[in-house]
C-alpha cells in the first residue's frame, strides 16, 4: 500500500483509460504571484492539463503585482498575459473554477484528479486547510486531494511564521502533505530574480514527479555554479555553491 499524498494511494479514485486528469492549482492571496506563474508555465511545458482555482483574494494579489485584473468571463486572456503562452491553447489545457464553486469537479473525490498544489499559500489558506473548513473550492479541493491519498504540495510565502502557522503546517506535514516553502536556493548560479523563482518552481515540480529544465542541479562538486559567484569569478566566497543541508 502506498502512503498518505501519493497520487496513488490506496484511496486514489483510478480515472478510466483516456481520461483527463489535471493538475489542481490553487493560487490563494499570499504575496507570490510570479511562483503561481512559473509552476503553471512548467506544468503547461511538461504537456499536463490543469484544473485553476484564484481565490478572491488571489485577484487583488494579482492586480497589486502584476496589473492584471482578473475577469471570470475572460480567464484565458487574463491567463495567456499572465504567464505568456496562447490564450487559445489555454483554453483547451487548462479549466477555470470559480473560486466559490463548491460544485465544482475538484471539490469531489470521484472527480480524478493527479493531486494539488497550491503556490503561493496563505496562512490562511494552510489554515483553513489544516483545519478542514473547506470554505471554498481552494480549501475544498485540498481537503479532497489529503483524504483520497493524492500529492499535495502547498508553498507558504509568508515571513516570520508564527507558532499557530507553524503548528498548521505540521499537521499538513503529518497528513502526508509536502511543504515547500518559497525559499529559493543560491547555488545554482542564479543571475535573476526570475531565475529564483524558477528554482522554487523547479522544486515544486520535482516534488509532483513533473519533468522539467527549471534550473541547475547540484552535480557533486564545488564550484560549478555559472553565476557571478562562480570559484575563480570576482567576489566568489568559498563554498557558495554547497546545497542549503550543508551546515
Amino acid at each position: 500500500m502506498t502512503g498518505p499524498g501519493s497520487a496513488t494511494g490506496s484511496g486514489a479514485t483510478q480515472p478510466t483509460p483516456g481520461q483527463r486528469r489535471p493538475w489542481v492549482v490553487g493560487v490563494s492571496g499570499a504575496s507570490g504571484t510570479p511562483y503561481a506563474a512559473a509552476v503553471l508555465r512548467g506544468l503547461l511545458d511538461a504537456g499536463a492539463d490543469i484544473d485553476l482555482v484564484i481565490s478572491r483574494a488571489a485577484r487583488l494579489t494579482l492586480l497589486d503585482e502584476t496589473g492584471i485584473t482578473w475577469s471570470q468571463s475572460g480567464w484565458a486572456t487574463c491567463l495567456a498575459e499572465w504567464v505568456g503562452r496562447s490564450a487559445d491553447v489555454l483554453s483547451v489545457r487548462v479549466r477555470h473554477w470559480a473560486p466559490g464553486d463548491l460544485g465544482a469537479g475538484p471539490a469531489s473525490g470521484s472527480y480524478p484528479t493527479r493531486g494539488m498544489v497550491v503556490v503561493p499559500a496563505s496562512t490562511a489558506s494552510v489554515a483553513g486547510i489544516a483545519l478542514g473548513l473547506s470554505k471554498d473550492l481552494l480549501q475544498r479541493a485540498a481537503d479532497v486531494t489529503i483524504k483520497e491519498g493524492r500529492r499535495l504540495v502547498v508553498v507558504p510565502r509568508e515571513t516570520p511564521l508564527t507558532s499557530i502557522t507553524l503548528e498548521h503546517l505540521l499537521s499538513l506535514a503529518r497528513a502526508g502533505v509536502v511543504v515547500a516553502p518559497a525559499s529559493p536556493g543560491f547555488y545554482t548560479g542564479a543571475q535573476t530574480v526570475a531565475d529564483l523563482v524558477d528554482f522554487v518552481a523547479g522544486k515544486v515540480l520535482d516534488n509532483l514527479g513533473v519533468e522539467h529544465q527549471l534550473l541547475h542541479r547540484w552535480s557533486g562538486q564545488l564550484g560549478t555554479s555559472s553565476g557571478p559567484n562562480a570559484a575563480g569569478s570576482p567576489g566568489h566566497a568559498r563554498g557558495s555553491e554547497r546545497p542549503g543541508g550543508w551546515s
